[in-house]
């Protein structure tokens, strides 16, 4: 019996897959599925540190700014298991980390459409049946399965981006996406050294400050001029709208480029309380005399090896402003680096059916598809260089997915806001602006 085809697949169920899956169950024309090569959803486990929370607010949950009647809402979450009214009078707006996955796990236990340990190893074009054929391998399971369906959804996210000179090392040498579990290896060592910068970064710094004692050391470099702050200021919110997504993907792609490195305060920078809660932490240790740290901006690592008789590794840095080189050594070595995009091997049976910027990247359309006009082939959170910053937003998933159910349906299941922002960032607006002043239309 052949397999039914779906009328959508996306492969991988991070969050921004997982709101997909949520906004598209309700429509009863629309036949989904996801797959996702682990055994169930968690996101980044080893970033939960306790008290850690989201840089967005609640209402940037699965599917509200969507469908706020969703009965898949963070709200509603916190109703069915009793925490709506302690999650009331703790009076803020933010989500920790950890509540947010078991919210997300709570939501994947309620959607038929998710399969989990289903690896896809290659996507093939059935020209006869007018659709995708998806094979994937179960890591945990056994055996494999195969899928089929008219369009995809490729949501598998970015991979860990680790520095050349990094590959290789053995040792207590790690990723930040894994800190949870070495964080109590790192009580025995001497000395820590924390490579990278963002939230992430400073997430695992506060809480390395509050567990290491007055004879470890603690040093973090990062090749950004200065530890700042996430401008998180109104009227730069307002970048994070469908106008300014226009208008971003409307430039020429130097101006894109140029754009992108001046963003980066928007979705890389600190939360101002945990840079704050930082600085208080390292004024109190140097009261007590027990500050054994360093924290060295412009500093970009070129070189780094392991002493085999010390177990050190010498790390080689450059301050980029003054050029200067300089050598440091530590015991330990966590790499806040964050994540880079990449081309999934399994489309290389279908890469004559996407299109390609000159530099091998997706070129995404303005509607989020990369294949060649028919809304077959769709991305999450792989359009940075063509989006801007509001990729890897969770404020603007709802948003995008909207969008996504629209192309592939033809019909707005959801409304989709056009203009939210007060200001201007094209100035072709100046030239058809209504006489009775702006219209958020």
């Amino acid at each position: 019996m052949a397999e039914p085809i779906h009328d959508l697949l996306g492969v991988g169920i991070g969050p921004f897959n997982l709101g997909l899956a949520c906004l598209a169950e309700p429509l009863d024309d629309l036949d989904t599925i996801f797959v996702d090569e682990n055994p169930a959803f968690d996101w980044h486990p080893g970033l939960l540190i306790e008290g850690a929370t989201l840089q967005t607010p609640f209402l940037a949950d699965l599917v509200t700014l969507a469908d706020p009647t969703s009965p898949y809402s963070f709200l509603n979450y916190l109703k069915q298991t009793g925490r709506l009214y302690a999650f009331y009078i703790r009076e803020s707006f933010s989500m920790l980390r950890a509540e947010y996955n078991r919210y997300c796990r709570w939501v994947c236990e309620r959607l038929p459409s998710l399969v989990f340990d289903a690896r896809v190893t290659d996507i093939e074009y059935d020209g006869r049946f007018g659709c995708y054929r998806v094979r994937v391998e179960h890591p945990v399971g056994g055996g494999r399965s195969l899928y089929r369906a008219r369009r995809l959804v490729l949501g598998s996210g970015p991979a860990r981006s680790v520095p050349e000179c990094c590959r290789g090392l053995d040792g207590p040498v790690f990723h930040a996406a894994d800190y949870l579990s070495h964080r109590d290896a790192l009580a025995e060592v001497e000395s820590i050294t924390l490579v990278g910068s963002g939230q992430s970064a400073a997430e695992i710094f506060h809480d390395r400050l509050n567990l290491a004692g007055p004879d470890q050391r603690l040093d973090w470099f990062t090749r950004s001029p200065r530890f700042f702050a996430m401008a998180y200021d109104k009227l730069t919110l307002e970048l994070t709208s469908p106008e300014y997504i226009d208008y971003f993907h409307g430039l020429d792609e130097h101006s894109r480029r140029r754009l992108r490195d001046s963003h980066k305060s928007l979705y890389k920078g600190i939360s101002e309380d945990l840079s704050n809660a930082i600085f208080d932490r390292l004024y109190e240790k140097d009261v007590h005399g027990t500050a054994n740290v360093g924290l060295q901006a412009n500093a970009e690592l070129s070189a780094a090896t392991r002493d085999p008789v010390s177990g050190c590794y010498e790390l080689s840095f450059e301050q980029t402003e003054q050029r200067l080189r300089f050598r440091h050594r530590s015991q330990a070595l966590i790499l806040a680096t964050g994540f880079a995009q990449r081309v999934p091997d399994y489309l290389r049976s279908i890469v004559d059916r996407i299109c390609w910027d000159d530099r091998g990247r997706f070129a995404v359309s303005r509607d989020y598809r990369i294949d060649h006009g028919a809304a077959a082939v769709f991305v999450q959170n792989a359009e940075l260089h063509t989006h801007g910053f509001s990729a890897s937003d969770l404020g603007m998933a709802c948003y995008r997915n909207a969008v996504i159910l629209q192309a592939v349906t033809g019909v707005a299941h959801y409304p989709i806001e056009r203009r939210i922002a007060f200001q201007h960032f094209d100035a072709h607006a100046h030239v058809a602006q209504p006489a009775n002043g702006r219209s958020r239309a």
